[in-house]
This record gives C-alpha cells, structure tokens and sequence, in this order.
C-alpha cells in the first residue's frame, strides 16, 4: 500500500472520528496503533509505550503545569476583577473603552494565565454582561473577549510556545522574548479597530457618560490592582529573559509568587488552591494525552517513511523559499479548523522544521508564525475552541451564528498582523537577539 493511499485513509478516518465528537489523543492515537497493527503486526503496539516513555525524558515540561497553576490561582482568587476595573476607569474616554479593556485584561491574563480557555470564561463572565448592560453590540463584546483570549498563545509564558520549543530543540527563552511584541502588535491592532469602529458606529458602543466616569483619585486607586499581576510577569519573565533561572525554576517561582499575591489579598484559602490544582490537573492532563497520541503517529508515520517524502516533494516544489513558507501556513490554517493545536504541533513540525532550516529561516521565527496561526485557529470554525467556550457563556439571546460573526474582523486582523510578521521577520527576532546575541 502506498503512503499517500494510506495518508488518505488516515486522515479521512480521522476527520470521520472527529466529526462524530471522538477526543482528539483516541482519533489520532487510536488510528496510529490500528493503522501500526495492520501493517506490521502486534510488536507495533510498542510504540505507544514508547512514545508515553519518551515524554519524561524531557524535564522542561515540568514548567507546563505550574504555569497552568500560577494562571489558576489568579483566576480563582478572583484578581481578574481589580485588573477589569483598572483599565476600565483608564480607558473611559475613548471609543470603545469597555471593548479596548477587554483586550488590555487579556493581554496581562494571558501573561499569568497561559491558557486561552481560562482567559475567555473569566472575561465572558466578567466584561460581557457589563458591555451588554451598556448597550454593546452583541458582536464587538463577543468578539473582543475571543481574540483577546487567543493572545495567550503569543503573550509568554505560552504553554505551546514550550511544546515547541521542545520539538525545535530552541530556547524557551528565545521563544518567550520573540512572542512578546507580537502578541503586543495584535493587541494594539485589536484596540485600534475597536477604537475608531466605535467611534465612527457609535451606536455599536455607546459611551460612558461623562458624570459616570470615575475621577483621577479612583483611578490612582484602580492602579492598586495591577501591581501584584505585573510584578509577577516581571519576576517570571525578567528572570528567564535575564538568564537568572531556567524556565523550570522560573515556573516554581511563579507558582509560589502567586500563592503569596492571593495571600496578600486575603482571598488565601483552601478551596482555592484545590480548585487551582484540580484545573491544572485537567488541563495539563489533557495537554499530556495528546502529546502521547500525537508522538504515536509521529513515530508510526516517520516509520512508513512519509517524513523522506513529504520534505522531497515540497523542496522540490518550484515555488521559491518564499512560496513553500506561504504554503506551510496555508496547511497551519487548514488543519486549525479541524485539529487541536497540540497535535497540529506534533504532526507537522517534525516535518516542516527540517524544512525550515533547510530553506535558511530562523526556526524561532517560523514557531511564533505557527502561534500567530493557532490563534486564528482558535477563532474559526468549525474546530475554534474558543467559538465553543464562548458558547457556554453568552446569554441566549447570542447565538453561534452570532458569534461566528463577531470574529471576522479579528481574525483578518489576525492575518495582517501574520503578514507583518512575515515580511518584517525583526518584530520577532530583535528582542531575542538583543537579550541572547544572535
């Protein structure tokens, strides 16, 4: 059997097994191991003790559960309110401001959180009622919290920025530092659109009249709220970038820094730490099943030789570098709107990585255009997890149609915010290369 025959059986059956609600890690594992058994017997089978095994060999993972945990305890403690609250009395003046708040919360959660999901249950329960209460349009409120969620696959420390790094065998902290004006770059695009949108529509968001609005005193006394969340970030970030820990210790840190910030609000107690652990628990779990099932048909797929083949056949291509690098993110956007984007990693990048270097870009990066693509991913159907997290917190006068729609704008903007990145390849590597060398 041929591999491209047997390349089409396997996705389509995956497509099939997704279609019908199956976990992503029993669709894509589960085909590996029939697939394995079909063609070389019931010794293949060892390749998914092997592929668990090789998960601990790598030590840097350790650094994904308690980013996930330093995330958690900030949600459960409920800082995310002082956050809202600042840069909503900040940004009251201007069009939009309540939208605009949102992204800005986003952009700091997502500096604590790591994990888009969190992000955008806390700010759909939190921004959202108060937008529709003031007369928002269902699409800009709906649309700012996702895009502004998704910016926690840019905005370190990223949870799939150390997958990455992993697989490419790169600096976490090259990863961190390259992700970060990216991530700043959307943002401040998405506030940008919301901005002048509402201010030439602004029946799409009515303002906030003027003797509403909080004085100078409350908004001194708003910044209260970001002094532990911002000296957080700088004491995790500021000690990878600056090379005084590794990411692991630097995880632990953040972890223990966050439990003395919810201490020092005094929201400390036992039910938030269990329910802290116990989201991190799930969360990471899930993150380690499908890394298991997408090292499975990594090993059983480079063993069918397919690997060889794919990296001939697009080299060979007469597209230029420039061409096959288009095409690479073309098959990022296609496989998002069907697949996790853990197992888009682990399918693609031990193929497209090669490749990359081959054709002489900088693998760091080629992995924040592959972030930049997941985060659209996450914004369009049918796959987007955060079209579908979104649906379990809207009113019902919202429905999916609804919310479709209100990400367009956003992921257009997302796509030109891709295109910069491409063509100006110094908005990623200047910061990594002022803090690393080059």
């Amino acid at each position: 059997m041929s591999i491209e025959l047997i390349t089409l059986i396997f996705f389509g059956f995956m497509l099939l097994l997704l279609a019908t609600g199956l976990p992503i890690v029993f669709a894509l594992g589960g085909l590996s191991l029939g697939l394995a058994f079909f063609l070389w017997g019931p010794e293949a089978l060892g390749m998914s003790l092997y592929g668990a095994v090789s998960i601990v060999k790598y030590s840097l993972l350790v650094c994904v559960p308690l980013f996930v945990f330093m995330g958690m305890m900030m949600y459960h403690s409920g800082i995310a309110d002082d956050l809202y609250n600042a840069f909503q009395y900040w940004l009251a003046p201007i069009p939009g401001s309540l939208a605009s708040a949102t992204v800005g919360v986003c952009t700091i959660f997502a500096a604590i959180v790591s994990s888009e999901a969190t992000a955008t249950l806390t700010m759909g329960s939190i921004a959202l009622p108060l937008m529709r209460k003031r007369g928002y349009s269902k699409y800009i409120a709906t649309g700012c919290i996702q895009a502004g969620a998704a910016l926690g696959f840019l905005i370190p420390p990223s949870a799939i920025a150390i997958l990455y790094a992993v697989i490419a065998k790169e600096s976490v902290g090259m990863l961190f530092a390259g992700g970060l004006f990216p991530g700043l770059l959307l943002a401040t695009l998405f506030i940008i659109y919301i901005t002048v949108r509402c201010k030439i529509q602004p029946h799409l968001a009515p303002p906030i009249p003027k003797e509403e609005r909080p004085d100078m005193r409350e908004k001194l006394r708003s910044l209260r709220g970001l002094v532990l969340p911002m000296s957080i970030i700088i004491l995790v970030m500021g000690s990878i970038i600056g090379g005084l820990t590794t990411p692991v210790e630097a995880s632990a840190v953040g972890a223990l820094a966050s439990i003395i910030a919810v201490a020092i609000k005094r929201r400390l107690s036992l039910r938030v730490i269990q329910d802290s652990l116990m989201a991190s628990l799930k969360l990471t779990g899930i993150m380690m099943w499908i890394f298991m099932g997408a090292l499975t048909f990594g090993k059983i797929y480079d063993g069918l030789g397919a690997k060889d083949i794919v990296e001939a056949v697009m080299t060979g291509l007469p597209l230029g570098r420039w061409g096959i690098l288009i095409m690479i993110q073309l098959t990022f956007f296609i496989l998002g709107t069907c697949l996790d984007d853990t197992a888009i990693l682990f399918i693609t990048m031990p193929i497209y990585i090669p490749i990359i270097k081959e054709l002489g870009f900088d693998p760091v990066w080629f992995g924040v255009l592959y972030l930049v693509n997941m985060q659209m991913a996450y914004l369009t159907p049918p796959f987007g997890y955060c079209l579908m997290l979104m649906r379990g917190v809207v009113p019902p006068d919202i429905t999916m149609g609804d919310i479709y729609r209100s990400v367009i704008p956003f992921v257009l903007l997302q796509g030109v915010g891709l295109a910069i990145i491409m063509l100006f390849p110094q908005v990623v590597l200047w910061l990594p290369h002022l803090i690393f060398g080059s």
